[in-house]
């Protein structure tokens, strides 16, 4: 008998939502950086164990909109967890409950989710009796189908989160064909690991005001008959200060950008790759609606 869970993974930004999402799936579908708003996209990670497939909803990590990126990113995650199996509520064990996560369960109860609470980061404890208020406080507020502390960097718990999902999969035919790890195309997770390699080089030199398209994606053979992929991107940032920033001094910037995703795409596609990345300016870009759409920079 198949059976299916769809299982949306909230919280606030940097709690480790994209981490978890990447574990469970058993392989890297979401980027990582300390940065809040990494994740801008719902991306459905999709594991197949046995009769059972359960698709994880990573969602933007939730936060107060201030820009129409902003607005579409937060109605990623109000939709993401409507008509799902389960919902994960995951937070930072060491941070005070704030009106993200409050926000988050006034939205569960609105719909009677089922929930989950995971506490992630208790290796930064300095005592694992420091976990007790911490459940008694979320506990106060919902009753959530389990509490798992873990710690998905140090892998401290992670394996008792399967068999407690298990528990919410339903019977049904797989969405998903058994073999893959995500629904996303080759071409946008090509995008999101270049912002990813953008963010990490960057630092808290640029803002979030950056993105990434994808003009050139093409596949042919070289004179030595080995197949290569040609891969064209364009960084999208607000300012021309910004676009010197990231080109940097000679360029080094933007090479360190190329040279690392390069690495991690042909690893994804399993091919040489040939990589430009070129750098525009688009004053406001995150105010602009069509354009966000249009590039799938969020989803609708």
């Amino acid at each position: 008998m198949t059976k299916n869970a769809f299982i949306a993974i909230t919280g606030r930004p940097n709690v480790g939502k994209s981490s978890l999402t990447n574990f469970l799936v058993g392989e890297k579908i979401s980027i990582v950086s300390e940065k809040p708003q990494t994740t801008r996209n719902r991306i459905n990670g999709v594991l197949t164990k046995g009769e059972t497939q359960f698709v994880f909803i990573d969602t933007p990590g939730f936060l107060r909109p201030r820009t129409k990126l902003a607005e579409h990113m937060v109605k990623s995650v109000r939709t993401s967890v409507d008509d799902v199996d389960c919902a994960i509520l995951m937070a930072d064990v060491t941070k005070k409950i704030s009106a993200v996560e409050q926000e988050l369960i006034r939205s569960f109860a609105e719909r009677g989710t089922q929930v989950v609470l995971i506490l992630n980061k208790i290796d930064l404890l300095k005592s694992k009796s420091d976990i007790l208020p911490v459940i008694s406080q979320y506990s106060a507020l919902y009753d959530f189908e389990e509490v798992i502390p873990v710690s998905v960097k140090n892998r401290i718990n992670t394996d008792k989160i399967l068999p407690v999902l298990e528990k919410f999969a339903v019977e049904g035919e797989h969405f998903f064909p058994d073999d893959i790890a995500t629904d996303r195309t080759e071409r946008f997770l090509c995008g999101e690991i270049i912002r990813e390699k953008l963010l990490w080089t960057m630092h808290d030199e640029i803002p979030h005001g950056t993105a990434v398209e994808i003009e050139q994606f093409k596949q042919r053979t070289n004179k030595n008959n080995a197949e290569i992929i040609d891969l064209g991107a364009v960084i999208v940032c607000e300012k021309n200060s910004h676009k010197g920033m990231i080109i940097g001094k000679d360029g080094d910037k933007l090479k360190a950008i190329g040279t690392l995703a390069r690495k991690d795409i042909e690893n994804l596609l399993g091919v040489k790759v040939n990589l430009q990345i070129f750098v525009k300016v688009k004053e406001n870009w995150r105010e602009n609606e069509r354009f966000i759409l249009e590039n799938n920079i969020a989803d609708e």
